[in-house]
């Protein structure tokens, strides 16, 4: 097909979409049927029949959801708190060892959201991923508990800030990081999956369900974050005076009511089957545009495969979109010829390709996270120890702050962001600009990279009044409550960017890869913990040449932690600078049956929004 412009040769390129079995009659959709007794985005119920609306997920699914992410948050940061301080105290090892060693079990909990995604999305799905997972992390925190009860609190009375343990033998340590890894493999294959299970309760075909859905991910973020609230409060302040065992016995507990309410919920969940292995995929499109990639194509004609892709992704199909151009070799089909039984290592459907496509967009946004994540990471290992290095006494005598409790002004900050962004800042600015849902989710994660920004400024200028008032080692005359503006700050830039990942990726993702845009999140905050490890390191080993003490030293007063928050702080601005140039450039791919009033009704292979080229 081609379309001459006057007297003009200048031509068109159409498209055409041959769809399997397209000359039989359509099939009736949901949509044709009972659209208001059953959910109209595919999930099914536990038998895997088609959900009931009135019988199945919406908020009360939710809320189960929400006070299972509460309870399990709050048992992992109870080791995750103090974790700093464990390593120190009971344990022997050094600030910067302690720190890193934090960051690195930090990132690898999220290195294991990789696999609880794949195997959801794969082959078990959300609810089975979930539950089992759940259960490694209940027996990873009873382990650590009887471990840390038996072995690792000798002499008895130890573990407190001057009163360090004594020395452990390769086996109790061995028991030790068996736990600690357990707790790590069971967080971190349960977290990216119960995040979309939750999402998965609300059909985002129905107007007010595609609303509450929005919400659910500001009040998940907030539940992890008041679950986590009681564990850098009580549990922090149990561990800081040597009651180890008791804080661990404590996140045994919460675990385990966690997993037992959230089996509750069984009958009333929606899922949504696992679309096989997108390894594979992946794979056949890649191969399929290689094996395509000299056939004779027309200028002016090009046939695109669509199959039923609802029988082999286990989602909706995709339109075409424009980028990428070269993947679209795999979809390339012959119109002249009967399409028989075809090889998917050579002839994919659009819906598979698009699927490619959306992770290659998704990945430039995707990387300009992950500096972010190096800036929020400081807050569980260097804003703990530049806290301990200051003055922490109270009004009430006998009873002094631990640093780690801190972070409850992050978490309380984050609850306060959440309501008004919610409730009072989202409808003014929807007023304002006239979108109904306010700010875009590109726009709030920049203004998170912003704001991080700022609060590692904060963190420096501190720094460099505490050590100006410094007195003895590690000690200083600047009180503690000093740091509050800085985890405020961090707060605020958290939601706006963590939640904005959650809402940006679930959204941007393809059905059958809806667990692994979460866990995209979750490895974010992983490679940030790494790289944060890996910029420590380095700056460690630049700045303690010749004899010099460095920038972060055991003692901090002989060190330079100030100059290290501001480099953090240069790193992000020019991480916005690279970010703000990949959200100009992002297009997003579109559903099939979501299409704008603009375009053409069934259209499938139109061109419907632009991409990286």
């Amino acid at each position: 097909m081609s379309a001459n412009d006057g007297a003009g040769d200048t031509k068109m390129r159409a498209i055409v979409v041959v769809e399997e079995g397209e000359m039989s009659a359509p099939a009736a959709t949901p949509k044709q049927g009972k659209c208001c007794e059953y959910t109209l985005d595919g999930s099914v119920d536990m038998k895997g029949r088609p959900a009931v609306k009135g019988k199945s997920g919406g908020w009360l699914a939710g809320a189960l959801i929400l006070v299972n992410q509460g309870l399990a948050t709050l048992a992992f940061f109870g080791v995750n708190v103090n974790l700093v301080l464990f390593l120190t105290r009971v344990l022997g090892q050094s600030n910067g060892d302690a720190a890193n060693n934090v960051s690195k079990w930090t990132g690898t909990v999220y290195m294991f959201s990789l696999i609880g995604a794949f195997l959801s999305d794969s082959y078990w799905g959300r609810y089975k991923t979930c539950a089992i997972f759940q259960a490694i992390f209940v027996l990873g925190l009873a382990l650590l508990s009887v471990s840390s009860h038996l072995y690792l609190i000798r002499p008895d009375g130890c573990g407190m800030e001057h009163a360090p343990c004594g020395p452990h033998s390769g086996k109790e340590l061995g028991i030790f990081y068996i736990a600690l890894y357990m707790i790590a493999f069971g967080n971190g294959g349960y977290q990216p999956n119960i995040a979309t299970l939750g999402a998965d309760q609300f059909d985002e075909e129905d107007p007010a369900e595609a609303h509450s859905k929005v919400s659910f991910f500001s009040y998940f973020y907030l539940a992890l974050n008041l679950g986590s609230l009681f564990s850098n409060t009580f549990l922090s302040y149990l561990e800081d005076k040597g009651s180890w065992a008791l804080g661990f016995w404590a996140s045994t507990a919460a675990a385990a009511t966690a997993l037992l309410l959230f089996l509750s919920g069984t009958l009333r969940y929606r899922y949504f089957q696992p679309g096989g292995n997108p390894i594979g995929r992946i794979g056949q499109v890649a191969i399929a545009a290689c094996r395509n990639w000299k056939a004779g194509v027309s200028t002016e004609v090009v046939s695109l495969y669509e199959g039923d892709e609802k029988a082999d992704a286990g989602g909706r199909k995709l339109l075409h979109t424009q980028g990428f151009s070269f993947l679209d070799r795999a979809a390339h089909a012959d119109t002249d010829s009967k399409l028989g039984a075809r090889d998917p290592w050579k002839l994919c459907s659009v819906t598979q390709v698009e699927e490619v496509k959306s992770i290659l967009r998704l990945l430039p946004i995707w990387l300009c996270t992950i500096l972010y994540s190096v800036v929020f990471t400081q807050m569980a290992s260097l804003f703990v120890v530049q806290g301990a290095a200051m003055r922490r006494t109270t009004p009430f005598s006998g009873f002094s702050v631990p640093p780690s409790s801190m972070s409850a002004f992050d978490i309380l900050t984050v609850a306060a962001t959440i309501f008004l962004y919610r409730r009072t800042i989202c409808p003014f600015l929807a007023r304002l600009s006239g979108r109904p849902a306010g700010p875009t989710e590109l726009q709030r994660m920049g203004l998170g990279l912003v704001v991080g920004a700022l609060a590692m400024t904060t963190a420096g200028t501190v720094e460099h009044f505490r050590k100006a008032r410094a007195t003895a080692a590690m000690s200083s005359d600047l009180h503690i409550m000093w740091q509050v503006p800085q985890y405020a700050l961090i707060g605020v830039s958290e939601v706006m960017m963590y939640v904005g990942q959650l809402e940006f990726f679930n959204g941007q993702m393809p059905d059958g890869l809806k667990s692994f845009g979460s866990a995209l999140c979750m490895m974010s905050m992983s490679l940030g913990n790494y790289f944060s490890d890996i910029i420590v390191s380095a700056v460690t080993r630049l700045t303690t040449t010749r004899g010099r003490s460095g920038w972060i030293p055991a003692d901090l007063n002989e060190g330079h932690l100030d100059k290290f928050y501001f480099l953090l702080a240069v790193l992000a601005v020019a991480d916005f600078a690279v970010y703000l140039v990949c959200a100009s450039r992002y297009g997003s791919g579109k559903v099939d049956g979501r299409s704008s009033d603009d375009e053409e009704e069934g259209a499938a292979g139109q061109v419907t929004s632009p991409a990286y080229a």
